[in-house]
């Protein structure tokens, strides 16, 4: 296996990664008790777990790569997408994480089961496994596997499979302990070198003056006005919290850290520190395409080649298979987070509660490393499947569905939580006839007929209107419905407020406000 990338310094540097992160997962593996649960680590994860966790799932190698290209063609706009999460991951640290902890759920379907019934929480959790199946697993495969294809020359299928068998690996040795543990020596790794990335690249422009002499003045602002094609201000405003909503309240992957929490202060110190390491985003992902544009603005033609041509450019043999090292444990980290919680979806909410409700612990655990096997090779499946259709920006497309599914679950779950008033029927017409209509509408937008002349607005403000449009069904089908039944929202866990976690996230709300503030 060959590439212009890698010497072999860098061959070694990638091999030590390896060896260490196994022997992290193998340590955690003997952490968890023999026949604990596989699920949730024994409730045991404390807030630099969970914290490091979520970050990591939420950080692959495509974002790394999209991060800069956008940095490289518009500056520093498009962090509102890390930077605006803060105000929703607090709420799901004071709303949503009370009442989940509470209930003392496994899976968020089944949250939805007790405030709905089962009829709900069977279609949620078919809806969970399709979007972390496509979502999470497919797609991250798919932009992680072009990449190590760019660098180790190697085919998709392979690089695929690579990528899924070891996190696979972990996900079925220690659950999601193994996978925490792991993610905290990952997303070490990875502020480490990026940080020596950014450190190198502003030395070789001549420091932070001169990078903002040699970048347009627009930048550096982080609201556009609403002219601007890409990053308008009002979609961002309205739409992203109906994606932010839902991906960091209402996602399985991205939650499961937080129901595994030791107890609800753990759970909110964790969240606030992912809301922290949001704010490293800009510095560590954006900035290199800042500085790759006044290094190399007038050679480089593809802004999606920024950060790579970063690498090449500014680091030494050695770094190099650090940096490949780092974009591995991206992959990782996010596949093995969306395994575990593809197998605890399934195995709870499918197979537990539908087929076999008496099952004893080794059963449960011993599905739920099948369902990891299986969701691995549907998973390199669909990847190679993408990769066979040509003339198709998939990755990007796949990325638009995605905030066309977000209203449906958005609307759910808030109404489910903050209207006692709101039913079953309400809940169910929004997950089935509301997903279909808000998947027909994405694709009408990606893919519009001839005959349709309309002129869309921007995808976020689309994904706001269809988000009012579901919420104003579910309130009429509510009122209008005759089904009284009594489904009790969960009350949220009884502990008293941390006075540190209120304070830090006092700290980190004033922190944003004045970054807002400052490149505006």
């Amino acid at each position: 296996m060959e590439s212009h990338y890698m010497q072999s310094l860098d061959w070694l540097i990638l091999a030590i990664y390896f060896i260490v992160l196994i022997a992290i997962g193998l340590w955690a593996s003997t952490k968890r008790k023999k026949e604990g649960s596989l699920f949730l680590a024994e409730h045991s994860l404390r807030w630099h777990h969970i914290g490091f966790s979520m970050w990591g799932t939420n950080v692959g190698p495509s974002m790394l790569i999209a991060s800069a290209s956008a940095g490289f063609t518009t500056g520093i706009v498009s962090g509102n997408y890390a930077w605006y999460a803060f105000v929703f991951i607090a709420l799901l640290a004071f709303v949503f994480a009370p009442r989940y902890l509470g209930a003392n759920i496994s899976t968020l379907p089944e949250f939805m089961g007790l405030r709905f019934g089962q009829s709900t929480r069977n279609i949620l959790a078919w809806y969970t496994i399709v979007t972390i199946i496509i979502s999470w697993l497919a797609l991250t495969l798919f932009a992680g596997g072009v990449l190590i294809r760019q660098v180790f020359d190697i085919p998709m299928w392979t690089s695929a499979l690579v990528l899924v068998v070891i996190s696979a690996f972990f996900t079925m040795l220690g659950g999601l302990k193994a996978v925490a543990y792991t993610n905290v020596y990952q997303m070490i790794l990875l502020i480490v070198v990026s940080l020596i990335l950014v450190i190198v690249g502003l030395d070789k422009v001549g420091g932070v003056s001169a990078l903002t002499e040699k970048v347009p003045a627009d930048y550096w602002i982080m609201f556009k006005p609403n002219s601007d094609e890409a990053f308008p201000w009002l979609p961002i405003l309205l739409g992203y919290p109906v994606m932010g909503v839902w991906f960091w309240c209402t996602d399985q992957s991205m939650v499961q850290p937080v129901l595994a929490a030791k107890d609800l202060r753990e759970g909110q110190l964790g969240t606030n520190f992912t809301g922290w390491l949001k704010i490293l985003d800009v510095a560590l992902y954006i900035l290199p395409g800042i500085i790759c544009f006044a290094l190399f603005g007038d050679t480089l033609k593809n802004p999606d080649e920024a950060y790579l041509t970063m690498v090449e450019n500014l680091f030494p043999v050695g770094m190099v298979g650090l940096v490949f090292a780092v974009l591995t444990a991206c992959l990782v980290s996010t596949i093995g987070s969306a395994l575990n919680a593809l197998s605890t979806v399934f195995t709870m909410d499918v197979y537990v509660k539908n087929f076999k409700p008496g099952a004893p612990q080794w059963e449960i655990n011993l599905v739920g490393r099948i369902i990891v096997v299986i969701g691995a090779l549907i998973a390199t499946v669909m990847t190679v499947a993408i990769d066979a259709i040509k003339g198709l920006n998939l990755f990007n497309v796949f990325q638009s569905v995605l905030g066309f599914i977000a209203p449906p679950m958005a609307a759910v779950f808030l109404l489910g939580i903050f209207w006692k008033r709101c039913t079953t029927h309400a809940a169910n017409f929004c997950l089935t006839v509301g997903t279909i209509f808000c998947l027909t509408v994405g694709i009408t937008y990606l893919w519009p007929p001839e005959w349709l002349t309309i002129q869309w607005p921007h995808f976020m403000l689309l994904s706001f209107y269809l988000f009012v449009i579901l919420v104003v069904s579910m309130v009429i089908i509510s009122l209008t419905d005759n089904d009284k039944t009594p489904y009790e929202i969960p009350a949220p866990v009884k502990d008293s407020l941390s006075k540190l976690a209120v304070g830090l996230w006092v700290a980190l709300a004033a922190v944003m406000v004045g970054l807002y503030i400052y490149f505006n």
